[in-house]
């Protein structure tokens, strides 16, 4: 039977193919993340057609309130988060039809109110089951043995937990226990919405779908490797959860440890979901361990003070907070990867808020040419390879030319550009899209296996441990620049610079 296309919805390519219809239901369905990326991204699907009608998406939350009243709090979030054009071409009908598809349930994860309504209605049908946990890390644990306690997991079951996955290994091996006595592994999606970027995915088909790259792919070609995801914002809302976790546990622990992974690991046997999380396991494994006898000359941690940022005054971390606080708003850190295909290789990780501009980037620098025939030409700028992840995706391959005309042979450093809008045309969808239909599948392959959150924690707990043996405060920068004097020391006293063209 041919799935119906919801009303106003456009026709979709063959990556996008409708879905039979499922149960998807948010826990924290009224919160900033339910509300600003995962239904956003659940309309976009509803409206390509990827979503059909009769699929259940059930917002879940302490507050008392109507399914009616849950729908226009959606509404209105929607018409917030959309793009000009996509509000223009999504049609009255197309969200009237995906409104319908919201209901919202009354509960506490503490207690028992609500949960015999709930359980009856998820009941009624044999189906695909998403739990999405869009709260608190603490509230995991207790979630999952309710759905348990009121036999609501079986095994077309899956359950979606967002990052951080703890605050340490102790903590982390706390939840995912609690997690795997109630849902097998391959039940449990721990998600990071950087895997699902279209350059991090591009990358892979990048290194192991052309004959240029792989080759290269290696010390004897590559000098070092820079990995940035700076921020123009500061705490915003996020303060009471981020002077708990910080940059490190917040950014480097995840997201930028999943990118090295993806940059340095080794080629996989097939595409198979294990496949790939062997090898970026192998990465993790393979990192230099950073500790107290080190952590000094490696890392660097600061905190924003007040400062200018997106062309207004903006006050610093503490006076944000209320308090004064060690927390680190910017973090900077060399690792270097023990292998014999990145052997001498560093990787230059940092990331922090208040920076200059809002830029997620991997920038992989070649080793110059052994020797240049140019004359006149005091230096040849090395090659470099720019996979942008935000705010526009795309790639960038920098290269020597020769400036066009007469008057010699004069050389110029210029980037060969592939924006994803402007080749492939249209809107290009989130990553939470992208994820959110994986988890209904049942594919697991861009979400993290527990031995690589572990292994993740197992690298950065000493880390933590070393700042607070040497109990240095974070280092002080403006508001608006590029961190703190120290993380340019880190990478200069190296005979190398950040890449900050972004700026």
């Amino acid at each position: 039977m041919t799935p119906v296309v919801p009303v106003g919805s456009v026709a979709h390519p063959a990556h996008s193919s409708p879905l039979p219809s499922f149960d998807l239901v948010i826990f924290g369905g009224s919160g900033d993340l339910a509300l600003r990326k995962l239904l956003p991204a659940l309309f976009h699907r509803y409206r390509d057609g990827q979503i059909v009608d009769g699929t259940r998406i059930v917002g879940v939350a302490r507050d008392d309130r109507s399914d009616a009243d849950y729908r226009e709090q959606v509404r209105a979030a929607l018409a917030a988060s959309m793009q000009q054009d996509d509000a223009d071409n999504s049609g009255g009908a197309a969200l009237a039809g995906f409104l319908q598809l919201l209901s919202y349930q009354h509960l506490d994860l503490a207690g028992d109110t609500g949960w015999e309504e709930f359980a009856q209605a998820m009941r009624r049908a044999r189906r695909v089951r998403v739990f999405y946990l869009a709260v608190a890390p603490d509230l995991f644990a207790q979630a999952a043995n309710r759905l348990a306690a009121w036999d609501l997991v079986d095994a077309d079951t899956r359950v979606v937990v967002e990052k951080p996955i703890g605050t340490d290994s102790a903590s982390a091996d706390a939840i995912n226990d609690a997690l795997g006595r109630v849902f097998a592994e391959r039940q449990i999606f721990r998600i990071d919405h950087y895997l699902g970027k279209e350059t991090v995915q591009n990358l892979t088909a990048l290194r192991f779908g052309n004959a240029l790259f792989e080759p290269l792919w290696r010390a004897q070609h590559i000098d070092h490797v820079q990995i940035t995801v700076g921020e123009t914002i500061g705490v915003e809302g996020r303060a009471p959860y981020y002077d708990r976790a910080g940059a490190l546990r917040d950014m480097v622990q995840n997201h930028l440890l999943q990118l090295l992974c993806l940059v340095a690991m080794e080629p996989p046997t097939s595409l198979d979901a294990d496949a790939i999380r062997d090898e970026k396991l192998k990465v993790l494994r393979a990192l230099r361990p950073i500790d107290a006898g080190n952590a000094a000359q490696l890392v660097v941690r600061g905190q924003y003070r007040d400062g200018a940022a997106e062309g207004r005054a903006v006050r610093g971390y503490a006076e944000e907070l209320g308090r004064s606080s060690r927390t680190e708003t910017f973090v900077a850190l060399k690792a270097e990867v023990r292998s014999w295909r990145w052997a001498g290789v560093p990787f230059y990780l940092r990331t922090g808020k208040r920076l200059p501009a809002r830029v997620s980037e991997i920038v992989v620098t070649f080793r110059p040419v052994p020797h240049s025939i140019f004359e006149g030409v005091s230096e040849l700028a090395p090659n470099r390879l720019v996979l942008r992840l935000q705010p526009d995706e795309s790639v960038t391959m920098w290269l020597m030319n020769k400036v066009p005309g007469p008057g010699g042979l004069r050389l110029r450093h210029v980037p060969m550009d592939l924006s994803f809008a402007e080749t492939f045309g249209g809107r290009q969808a989130d990553a939470y899209e992208r994820l959110l239909m994986d988890v209904v599948r049942g594919n697991p392959m861009l979400f993290m296996r527990r031995d690589e959150v572990e292994a993740a924690w197992k690298w950065i707990d000493p880390i933590r441990a070393a700042w607070e043996v040497g109990n240095d405060a974070p280092k002080p920068y403006t508001a608006g620049t590029w961190g703190p004097s120290a993380a340019v020391a880190l990478i200069e006293r190296d005979g190398r610079t950040w890449h900050e063209d972004a700026a």
